[in-house]
């Protein structure tokens, strides 16, 4: 018998949320119109793609630009503003997507999570 560790609740399926990120790449976006954004690149289709475990950089410290904080992460993560992250986003207009290094996706994932 195969294990999948997935669970079905009333014909909805669950899975861990490692699973949901198997052979994505961590990625920060900038949208035209939309800002800019960390998560895992699902799916690409021209400029519209979908990102998991999503995280909007509303503001950043700590790195000059985001080619540095896609390699290097924060150096000042007290001060970012970063809002929760949520599960999944469609993200229309990007104009950039830069690949991240290990080292800046844990960076951006323990800024501590902003809200008023």
């Amino acid at each position: 018998m195969t294990q999948t560790n997935e669970i079905n609740i009333n014909g909805t399926v669950y899975v861990p949320k490692e699973k949901i990120v198997e052979g994505m790449q961590y990625v920060i976006v900038r949208s035209a119109r939309a800002g800019v954004y960390a998560g895992y690149l699902k799916e690409r289709e021209g400029q519209t793609i979908t990102l998991n475990r999503v995280r909007w950089i509303w503001y950043w410290d700590g790195a000059a630009t985001l080619s540095q904080l896609s390699q290097e992460g924060t150096s000042k993560p007290e001060k970012c503003k970063f809002p929760c992250e949520v599960p999944e986003k469609i993200i229309f207009e990007v104009i950039v997507i830069i690949p991240a290094t290990e080292k800046a996706r844990k960076s951006i994932e323990e800024v501590p999570v902003w809200k008023v």
